[in-house]
């Protein structure tokens, strides 16, 4: 891999944006070579404009903290040649706008309305509805027999359901907006198309925020509304909220399952040795997700002023990725980083990243992961794939398979 040489800071070639391997989650097979040698590269992101690309824990870990670096929103992403953002986007409004693009008194004030929802002691409350809305899918499963596809029959649906309830979606839409939440999601890829449906997007949550104030009901969004009426929190922000959940606030847990059960099913001694003891399902939950490099390069930072990182200077207004899965498996911090240790104890990995904008869903997304696992293991202790091979979305950086064909 060609990458700008210390002094050479804008190197005219970046490199190609590192992709996973055709048909699995990946790694990339670039990782290893840049950690070990270099740790800041340049390059193209997938939709042509240039950026820093992150691969170490330690300087992962510190940008994810440094207040330095804001998240941009996606009309206001570096574009090929640091041609300004397209004036068509821009003057179409704020677009796609979650929670990780709050700063200051707005952000903070949201994160304290939301505290006590996405709460430990809320979440274990939740466990058993969560528990019992796994057995009802996976009994539809075992009742049509098998094989089945976990994929479109569980990864998905279970994930986006609960999330639907406990925010205020209605799952009944979901035709409505899974489609553009993904192109959002894909911005990466496809930028303009991303800014898109962000608008779209927004669109949807607006009239879905006048919904829950004409007819409050009990959930977040029911909650946000009202405080958003007494001043607590502005309207945008429970706007922000809102496109965040529906962004990301099921997909990145889909992805994750789909991919654990995968990695599980690979190796069965893996699966058996989770049947015999349930008691290893936390720890095997946090390496799963350390494990998996499922979010490859989909954070993307933008510096405030210029910082100097590894002899490179990173001008104002650049684009960094600071990239969760390449630090997650960096072997200065995981021993045996490549390796899926279902008892590791010593565990800081990334995957919910870190500082004030680390994900506020954390609790709950583990939760949903292991009450996932636990209800598999106790419906099919014979689980096992069958032999098709799972079909995969190729383009993006962010994979997880389209298809999980298994038996039992």
């Amino acid at each position: 891999m060609a990458v700008a040489e210390p002094g050479d800071e804008h190197h005219p070639y970046p490199s190609p944006f590192p992709m996973p391997p055709p048909g699995s989650v990946g790694p990339p097979p670039e990782y290893a070579a840049l950690r070990r040698s270099c740790p800041l590269a340049r390059v193209a992101t997938p939709f042509g404009a240039p950026a820093w690309y992150v691969t170490r824990y330690d300087d992962v870990r510190k940008l994810l903290a440094d207040d330095r670096f804001i998240r941009p929103t996606i009309n206001d992403w570096p574009t090929i040649d640091d041609r300004p953002p397209d004036t068509a986007v821009a003057g179409r409004g704020p677009g796609l706008v979650t929670m990780m693009e709050l700063e200051g008194p707005r952000h903070a004030a949201l994160r304290q309305a939301l505290a006590e929802p996405f709460s430990v002691r809320a979440t274990r409350r939740r466990r058993a509805a969560l528990r019992a809305t796994a057995d009802r899918m996976l009994g539809q499963i075992a009742a049509d027999g098998p094989p089945g596809d976990l994929v479109s029959d569980f990864c998905e649906p279970f994930p986006l359901l609960v999330m639907c309830e406990l925010v205020g979606i209605p799952y009944a839409e979901r035709a409505s907006f899974l489609a553009t939440a993904d192109e959002a999601l894909g911005a990466l890829i496809t930028l303009e198309g991303g800014r898109e449906a962000g608008h779209q997007l927004r669109s949807y949550m607006v009239s879905l925020l006048e919904r829950h104030r004409r007819a409050p009901g009990e959930d977040i969004l029911g909650s946000l509304v009202a405080a958003s009426d007494r001043g607590a929190v502005d309207e945008e922000s429970v706007l922000a909220f809102g496109l965040s959940m529906l962004v990301a606030g099921y997909r990145t847990t889909t992805m994750f399952l789909a991919n654990a059960v995968l990695a599980l099913l690979a190796e069965p001694d893996r699966y058996a040795r989770l049947l015999d003891d349930r008691a290893l399902l936390p720890t095997a939950v946090d390496e799963l997700l350390r494990f998996l490099p499922v979010q490859n390069g989909v954070i993307v930072l933008q510096t405030r002023e210029d910082v100097i990182l590894h002899g490179h200077t990173i001008r104002a207004g650049e684009a960094v990725l600071p990239v969760l899965a390449a630090a997650n498996l960096d072997e200065r911090t995981f021993p045996e980083a490549d390796r899926l240790v279902l008892d590791r104890r010593a565990n800081p990995h990334l995957a919910f990243g870190r500082g004030p904008h680390n994900c506020i869903g954390a609790h709950l997304a583990r939760t949903q992961l292991s009450v996932g696992l636990e209800a598999l293991l106790d419906r099919f202790p014979r689980l096992r794939l069958t032999g098709e091979p799972p079909t995969w979305e190729g383009h993006s950086p962010a994979r997880s398979p389209l298809t999980l064909p298994v038996t039992w």
